[in-house]
C-alpha cells in the first residue's frame, strides 16, 4: 500500500505541487523497484523523515511500535504531520510512541490509490482545518477522500479497503460465468468490469439510489429480474453483508 501511494501521488503530482517523494524500506530490491515513483530512498527510517513535512506510516500493524520508536527523535525538530494507513492502529495508540504532540491522520485506503481511484477515509487529532484541507487536497487527488470519525474506521477498511477484493471477486465470479456461456476469458472480464464502472457512475453522478437504477432495469417478468431473484435465492445480499462484518469483527 505504500508503494501504490507514492506511486499515485508522483504520477498526479505537478510542477506547482512543490512535493518531494521519499521513501525508507529494509528491503533494497523493493526500494530499487519503487525508485521509478520517487525521488529518493533510504534504508534508514529516522534519516529518511528528518526534514519531513508529512511522515506518512505505511507499514504492517505490528510494525508501527517499532518504527515509531525507530523516528521518535528525529522527528521533534521538524514537527511534521504524521499519517498512518496501518489498519487496526488507533491515534491513540500512535501517541503513546511519541514524545511530543504532533498533528495525526489516521488513514484507510485501498489500491486503487495507485491509478488516482482510491475511496481514502480520514480521521484527525490535534490537527488545523488548514491542515485538514491540505491533507484531504493531497489524497483527494488519489480519488476521493473525507473525514469520518475515528470510531467508524475499523468499518470503513471492510467497506473499501477489503471492498476492492470483494468486488474483484464479483467480476471473477461473472467472468467465469461469462465463459461458461460461450465468451473469452479475457473479453468477458473486460465487459464485466466495464459494466461495474458503469454501474459506479450512474450512483456518483445521479446521486441515485441502487434500488432506483436496478428499476430502470427490471421489467416485469424479464430477464433481469430473474437473475436477481436467482442470485437472492443463493444468498447473495447476506453473504456481502456477512463477509464485510466478518472482516470488521
Amino acid at each position: 500500500m505504500g508503494g501504490a501511494i507514492a506511486q499515485g501521488l508522483f504520477n498526479h503530482k505537478t510542477a506547482k505541487d512543490n512535493i518531494s517523494i521519499c521513501l525508507a524500506d529494509v528491503n533494497t530490491e523493493k526500494l530499487a523497484a519503487a525508485a521509478a515513483y520517487c525521488d529518493k530512498t533510504y534504508t534508514d527510517n529516522a534519516l529518511a523523515v528528518a526534514k519531513a513535512d508529512i511522515v506518512i506510516l505505511a507499514v504492517k500493524p505490528w510494525l508501527v511500535d517499532l518504527v515509531l520508536d525507530d523516528i521518535n527523535q528525529a522527528i521533534d525538530e521538524g514537527h511534521p504531520i504524521i499519517v498512518s494507513i496501518a489498519a487496526g492502529i488507533t491515534i491513540d495508540q500512535i501517541e503513546q510512541h511519541l514524545d511530543n504532540t504532533f498533528p495525526i491522520y489516521r488513514l484507510i485506503p485501498n489500491t486503487a490509490i495507485s491509478i488516482g481511484e482510491s475511496m481514502t477515509l480520514i480521521a484527525t487529532q490535534n490537527t488545523t482545518d488548514e491542515q485538514d484541507e491540505q491533507i484531504s487536497r493531497l489524497f483527494g487527488q488519489l480519488g476521493k477522500a473525507i473525514i469520518i470519525p475515528e470510531s467508524l474506521m475499523n468499518a470503513a477498511t471492510a467497506l473499501t479497503s477489503c471492498g476492492i477484493a470483494y468486488a474483484l471477486r464479483y467480476i471473477r465470479a461473472a467472468t467465469e460465468g461469462g465463459v461458461e456461456m460461450g465468451f473469452p476469458a479475457a473479453q468477458a472480464k473486460e465487459m464485466v468490469a466495464q459494466t461495474l464502472i458503469g454501474a459506479a457512475q450512474l450512483l456518483l453522478q445521479n446521486n441515485s439510489h441502487p434500488e432506483v437504477e436496478i428499476d430502470k432495469v427490471t421489467t416485469p417478468g424479464g430477464i433481469t429480474i430473474k437473475g436477481l431473484n436467482a442470485m437472492e435465492e443463493a444468498g447473495f445480499t447476506q453473504s456481502v453483508i456477512k463477509g464485510l462484518k466478518a472482516s470488521y469483527l
